[in-house]
């Protein structure tokens, strides 16, 4: 059977000012038995390769599985002169991350910029399989995942994610629940979320469920997606259900693994 673990994106509310930083990030995640922590270097990448080891060293000790929510401006599908920005906002994400004992980055792929989304792969899916190339022959294992985007007009819906996963290997999807719902205009469902599940399932294969990272908040959308997060008992999300659904399925597994749900 599947373990799954839960965290936050970010510090919780409750972090106190001492030990601060990640360190006491990671450290009162322990303390409240979440045992998930995904590193919000969203701005930019600014961290030492001494602080990575402790990162390291102390969520190893408490027992914390960490990811990282890599800089919101990377977009696959850049023109020629921003491309290698967010290319390496993308890799220092990977290289510190997995120096700081993380195992998965998490990314927002881009736009379309009004193109359309077949064309947009062709370009994005080369580039992304360029920079796990390059982080495998540096010996970086990390997982790279592309989250499901809130926004119709962004690269990222749930068929974009599964077709660069199933195109590139070490790439997996970031579902956000949240994103689906705003995006689809539905997707709130034990039904949807079911069905959801088990098309991962079947074009990703069983695998694929063994470690899930999930992202989960309420949120508030329009006609054009996602407008912003809100807090669950403010919006409209079936969270419930969503775990409900997520613990009936990994029943499917035929090996352990370790599941994620990170509250964004």
């Amino acid at each position: 059977m599947t373990t799954f673990t839960f965290g936050t994106v970010g510090s919780p509310i409750s972090t106190p000012k001492k030990p601060g930083g990640s360190v006491g990030s990671i450290l009162h995640s322990a303390s409240l038995k979440m045992f998930a922590y995904e590193l919000a270097w969203v701005q930019s990448v600014r961290v030492t390769e001494a602080t990575c080891a402790l990162i390291k060293e102390t969520a190893a000790g408490a027992g914390v599985g960490l990811s990282i929510h890599a800089p919101y401006f990377i977009n696959l599908n850049a023109d020629a002169e921003e491309w290698p920005k967010s290319r390496k906002r993308l890799m220092d994400a990977a290289h510190y991350g997995n120096l700081a004992g993380a195992t998965d980055i998490i990314f927002h792929p881009g736009s379309y910029f009004g193109r359309d989304p077949v064309e947009v792969l062709k370009v994005a899916i080369p580039r992304l399989k360029n920079c796990v190339k390059e982080l495998r022959d540096a010996g970086n294992t990390v997982t790279i995942r592309p989250e499901v985007m809130g926004k119709g007009a962004m690269l990222g819906s749930l068929d974009d994610t599964i077709e660069m996963s199933m195109q590139i290997e070490g790439v997996q999807p970031c579902i956000d629940f949240a994103h689906l719902h705003a995006r689809e205009g539905k997707m709130n469902s034990y039904d949807e979320w079911d069905t959801t599940l088990k098309m991962l399932k079947k074009k990703l294969g069983a695998d694929s469920l063994k470690k899930l990272h999930i992202h989960l908040s309420g949120i508030e959308y329009g006609e054009k997606g996602e407008k912003h997060h809100l807090e669950f008992k403010k919006a409209d999300l079936k969270y419930k259900d969503v775990d409900e659904d997520v613990a009936k399925n990994s029943g499917w597994q035929i090996a352990d693994g370790v599941s994620r749900i990170a509250i964004a």
